[in-house]
């Protein structure tokens, strides 16, 4: 399939390309990022056709979103889709800090707020930091740690945005595909149009098939894979996880990189919409972009179906797929 083939996402109006930029690793992600490289990432995914956008005030604690802003607003605004996340303030002296993040800004860190008074306060600041008039998805950023307050707080705040045409859709970006599940349930109607869904729908795991995903699919919400490549975890060749390797031999039967597999497998769901990749160099996103136009023969998902390694009820890509 195309990296740049435009599809709907869910009921929001907007259309997005079927692979995503996620800007994590833009803001310093486990090693330093140069202007110069965080720039030059981002214009190599517009050369080869990424209209999709995914960054988070937490993400280098305001860097990434700083540096999305710098890479993007002179593009036409009309031809691409940002996201970003509420739910957490960068501040001085924040102190929900992450030891993720590599050379963060001195002084500064994240403090957790899903209220509503801070999400409104948080969208600002993000614009801010972005240097535009508006998102186009917000996501509820890990609502588990406040489940309450992110389902009374968070998501008013957002609807209301939405309500008001200042934000196209309202969504959730979890890492657990029960909290999603759950809010989608609780939430007031219409509820969230989206679901940012990280490491619960690949290769390794599986969480979001039996409740999640159907959910969505009943619904009309659309589902954004991220956290596909499980952390590199599919690449290590010294892996004692014996479910990586099984998956590791199966493909190096069929010729085929983990990674391609990994990042077609959630695409075949007819939930899922788009699937986002993270890179901190230009090199990378062409790698990504590789690794989803690369042909995967149908013999790869029966194999791993076979032995065990995916659901027999999980969608696989079609041969021309």
């Amino acid at each position: 399939m195309r990296a740049d083939a435009r599809v709907p996402l869910g009921r929001t109006g907007l259309s997005v390309t079927r692979l995503g930029l996620g800007l994590a690793s833009i803001g310093g992600l486990f090693t330093p990022v140069s202007e110069e490289r965080a720039r030059a990432t981002v214009d190599r995914a517009w050369e080869c056709g990424l209209r999709f956008f995914d960054t988070a005030p937490v993400y280098g604690y305001g860097r990434s979103e700083s540096r999305t802003g710098r890479a993007l607003r002179t593009r036409p605004r009309a031809e691409y889709v940002l996201c970003t996340k509420v739910g957490r303030l960068i501040e001085p002296g924040g102190p929900d800090t992450q030891p993720v993040w590599a050379d963060p800004p001195p002084g500064l860190g994240p403090r957790r707020d899903h209220s509503y008074g801070a999400v409104l306060r948080s969208v600002a600041e993000s614009l801010d930091r972005l240097g535009l008039d508006r998102v186009d998805v917000l996501h509820v950023h890990d609502p588990d740690e406040d489940y309450p307050t992110a389902l009374t707080g968070a998501y008013p705040a957002l609807a209301e945005l939405r309500e008001r045409g200042a934000v196209r859709a309202v969504s959730l970006g979890v890492n657990h595909a029960d909290v999603a599940a759950r809010f989608l349930r609780d939430a007031p109607a219409p509820g969230p149009d989206c679901v940012l869904l990280a490491g619960r729908y690949g290769l390794l795991d599986q969480s979001g098939l039996t409740e999640l995903l159907p959910l969505c699919l009943e619904r009309g919400v659309s589902v954004i894979a991220a956290g596909v490549f499980q952390g590199g975890l599919l690449t290590r060749t010294d892996s004692d996880d014996p479910r990586v390797r099984a998956l590791r031999e199966v493909c190096a039967r069929y010729g085929v990189s983990p990674l391609a597999a990994a990042l077609q497998f959630p695409l075949a769901h007819p939930a899922v919409d788009t699937a986002l990749v993270g890179a901190r160099t230009p090199g990378e996103v062409t790698a990504a972009v590789g690794h989803l136009e690369n042909s995967v023969p149908t013999a790869l998902w029966a194999a791993l179906k076979s032995e065990g390694l995916l659901p027999s009820d999980a969608p696989t890509p079609a041969p021309d797929a």
